[in-house]
């Protein structure tokens, strides 16, 4: 049958799924938003506030999922507005489409109104991107966009449609989607032999778990793993809920604001097992100190992060959830009972702690983790807050934590709280940031409220940019440029004048009621939390430091 370009475009969608898309209409991409008008009924358009919060719930929705998820954006300034967004999901493995319209193909290169070559700004920060100059290539183009976007190591893709596209007429006929296969073509007999003997001799292994073992959904074959191997585990910012944070096996979070128990494990281990992750410098710090007493084997589904930023010495090239399996059929019941105690010292002796007299971020988290019974997909901006949310709540289930770990974009969290939301309508969704972070995007308060998303949004508000500020404090003799946030901003005015409920705490005993009436209302709240602007992110290792230097305030003093 022939159908016009934008006919085609909703058609594809069908085909792929797609119950929700997030955008902001222009005038190129008029024509595919006036055929989404007319399938209103099966595919739910959210108007964000930005475009950027746009991409943002895509990547929130798809994170909470692990299905595709899909942005629209008009030309020039429109599709740029993604752009934040679309690294943000690049540098964490997130799936999504992004879907922007261009001027007419005559008018292409010609610096016409609103043109702007978006799949050159996006080719480093996409895995793969196009743009459709031929309607009789689109319907296919967009069914590749979905693949690549899924297999393999996820990541977003970018088709870019100019308008008189979108217009023109071709033949289309419907196709089911291509089954996303598990990647297993690298898995090499010679390497998982290797692993299971190095598995198999440890004395002293320990097991760090990263961002590919949510995204792969290994959760059973890790815990599994875990308890045949014994050994102690512990996560990147990426890898929470991978292995439940109420498991005793667990140690915690590895790297600059990793627990001590974890960083000094990974130091004394002689068997370190790197499950997904990619050796981020938040979480070695000095790389040619890491790990020195341990072997290493890495599991990864990508060939390009073996040997990249920490040299290994077995690699196994898979699907993690795929891997683990087979290992788990290899490996023999260990038992490690010296290594065990000393880590369970390690865990007793240096806990995390905090000021336990006022109102804190620690205390905020874990009044959150009480309520919720740890039942709850919890977002986070970046800085200070994020660590705490990595620290004080302990994650039992994988895709819980949606968080900005490799491009730390400040203002990701509420658009992602919205996608989430959309998209797990029977979960507790908790936004938790900074005022700064909050500031970057609160505009999509008016979003949920435009559309009754019952999120609840929590300000750790100290008035200042913390993290920054705390480098500052311990690196540059407290001189603080620019991170100083003393203006008049009432985040409860703000709230209620965007439609939403606004409830300030200023007082330890506050929080809790405040919490649960805010869980209770069913429509989106802002809950402002004040607190001190020199409380401080600790366990903390110095940028470029061993992680086994890592220091907390005792230290210090």
């Amino acid at each position: 049958m022939k159908l016009n370009g934008s006919e085609i475009v909703i058609e594809c969608l069908r085909e792929q799924g797609v119950d929700t898309v997030f955008g902001y209409p222009g005038g190129a991409i008029l024509n595919i938003y006036d055929e989404l008008y007319k399938h209103s009924d099966e595919i739910r358009h959210i108007l964000t506030s930005h475009e950027q919060g746009a991409s943002h719930a895509a990547d929130g929705y798809a994170r909470s999922t692990g299905k595709v998820g899909v942005c629209l954006a008009t030309s020039g300034p429109g599709a740029t507005n993604l752009v934040t967004g679309i690294a943000t999901a690049y540098m964490d493995s997130v799936p999504i489409v992004a879907i922007t319209a261009n001027v007419g193909v005559s008018l292409l290169g010609r610096d016409s109104f609103q043109e702007i070559d978006i799949t050159g700004v996006t080719m480093p920060i996409t895995k793969h991107n196009f743009i459709v100059k031929d309607v009789n290539k689109l319907a296919d183009t967009i069914r590749w966009a979905f693949q690549i976007a899924q297999e393999g190591r996820p990541g977003p893709v970018l088709i870019d449609i100019p308008k008189d596209v979108t217009a023109d007429f071709a033949e289309y006929e419907p196709k089911k989607p291509e089954p996303v296969i598990r990647s297993t073509e690298y898995i090499r007999e010679d390497d998982m032999e290797a692993a299971v003997r190095l598995i198999n001799k440890a004395k002293r292994p320990f097991i760090l778990v990263g961002g590919g073992a949510v995204i792969s959904g290994a959760q059973e074959e890790l815990t599994e793993f875990a308890r045949k191997v014994h050994a102690p585990v512990a996560d990147s910012l990426m890898g929470k809920g991978a292995y439940s944070g109420e498991n005793e096996l667990y140690t915690g979070m590895v790297g600059m604001h990793g627990t001590k128990a974890a960083n000094l494990g990974v130091t004394r281990c002689d068997l370190l097992i790197v499950i997904g992750a990619r050796f981020s410098d938040r979480v070695v710090g000095k790389a040619d100190a890491f790990a020195k007493k341990a072997k290493i084997i890495q599991i990864d589904v990508d060939p390009a992060e073996i040997n990249k930023n920490v040299m290994v010495d077995v690699s196994v090239i898979g699907d993690v959830k795929e891997v683990l399996k087979r290992l788990n059929a290899r490996i023999e019941e260990h038992r490690h009972d010296e290594w065990d105690e000393e880590i369970k010292a390690l865990k007793e002796k240096y806990p995390l702690k905090y000021n336990t007299e006022a109102l804190t971020g620690p205390y905020i988290v874990e009044e959150i983790y009480r309520q919720t019974k740890g039942d709850a997909i919890i977002v986070t901006e970046v800085g200070q807050h994020q660590m705490w949310a990595a620290q004080y709540y302990r994650y039992p289930k994988p895709r819980t934590l949606l968080t900005s770990g490799g491009l730390g974009t400040m203002g990701y969290g509420l658009g992602a709280a919205i996608g989430a939301k959309v998209a797990n309508p029977d979960k507790t969704v908790i936004n938790i940031a900074g005022d700064g972070c909050f500031r970057m995007n609160m505009n999509e308060i008016a979003t949920a409220v435009r559309y009754n998303i019952p999120v609840v949004q929590v300000v750790i508000n100290n008035h200042v940019l913390g993290m920054v500020r705390q480098w500052q404090t311990l690196f540059y003799e407290e001189r603080y440029s620019a991170t100083i946030l003393n203006d008049a901003v009432d985040f409860v005015k703000l709230a209620e004048a965007m439609g939403a409920e606004g409830i300030r705490v200023t007082k330890k005993e506050e929080l809790a009621p405040a919490l649960e009436r805010a869980l209770s209302l069913g429509r989106p709240v802002v809950l402002d939390c004040m607190i001190d602007c020199d409380d401080k992110v600790f366990p903390m290792v110095a940028a470029g430091k061993p992680i086994d230097t890592v220091f907390d305030q005792d230290d210090i003093q």
